[in-house]
């Protein structure tokens, strides 16, 4: 893995090279060992907080962990382009727009103990603009080589915290177009439910249950590219224990090697019958 500026992460897709990237500032790591019409994203599996912003942050190490989406990168690290974000979304979160990225209260609690400076708020906005300047010079080549392209958003959601029965996998599509993407949207959710998971998991999956796709990802990439489909996609946290920080290591390599095959079968798919 490389250390680039984002000059270069965008020059080097434009060439179409091949390579591995963290960006300068250790903000986002991107890899492309092949240009395929599709993507991996895992935007808030980051953890990382800017040490000077530690002492101001009413929030504890794992009041942020619990509302992050860890291991979410490593699910989908075997394929050929993934793009993953570095920083917690306690510093900006990059499924927000710009004028809410930045947060001042989350999940209910005040954040700050003092009010964040123009300053330190300008720093973390610079990333969140880099990252997706990336985004968009990454799916305009796609595009441009592929005519089509999917997006797998992969996220996941605290279970624990609902007080009904929810899904091992929700699928979020009301920024989507169903008309068009309808029977991809299915089958992917129909892949998805089964799954084989250890611990006696049972792999259901649904659609607008526990989400509905209103992630700031899944519109830019789709309010900018006609022929580019996202699909929103949540696991519940049945791979760890989201009370006691713990992960289970063997439901994270299972959901890894399931999705090794389902993702690409599913994007092969997708682009035989989208891409005329």
């Amino acid at each position: 893995m490389e250390r680039l500026p984002v000059d270069t992460i965008i020059s080097k897709i434009k060439k179409e090279e091949l390579f591995h990237a963290v960006s300068e500032d250790y903000s986002f790591t991107l890899k492309i060992e092949n240009y395929v019409h599709y993507v991996c994203g895992a935007v808030h599996n980051g953890h990382q907080f800017r040490k000077e912003l530690w002492d101001n942050c009413l929030h504890t190490e794992y009041e942020r962990w619990y509302e992050e989406d860890p291991e979410t990168k490593q699910m989908i690290t075997s394929h050929p382009i993934v793009i993953a974000g570095c920083d917690s979304r306690f510093e900006y979160d990059l499924n927000r727009p710009p004028e809410e990225a930045v947060f001042e209260t989350a999940w209910g609690k005040q954040l700050w103990k003092h009010p964040l400076g123009e300053d330190l708020k300008q720093k973390s906005l610079n990333k969140h603009s880099d990252f997706f300047k990336v985004v968009y010079a990454l799916i305009s080549k796609l595009e441009e080589k592929f005519g089509v392209c999917i997006v797998y958003d992969i996220h996941s959601y605290n279970w624990k915290r609902w007080d009904r029965e929810v899904p091992t996998w929700n699928l979020g599509t009301s920024n989507v177009d169903n008309d068009r993407f309808g029977e991809a949207i299915e089958q992917w959710r129909q892949s998805l439910s089964e799954i084989e998971l250890p611990k006696d998991i049972v792999s259901t999956s649904k659609i607008n249950n526990t989400f509905q796709g209103n992630g700031y990802f899944l519109k830019f990439i789709t309010n900018n590219f006609k022929n580019t489909l996202v699909l929103a996609t949540e696991i519940a946290k049945i791979y760890c224990n989201e009370y006691d920080q713990i992960i289970f290591p063997e439901v994270v390599s299972a959901v890894e090697k399931a999705l090794q095959k389902r993702l690409p079968e599913h994007a092969a798919n997708f682009y035989k019958k989208y891409n005329s």
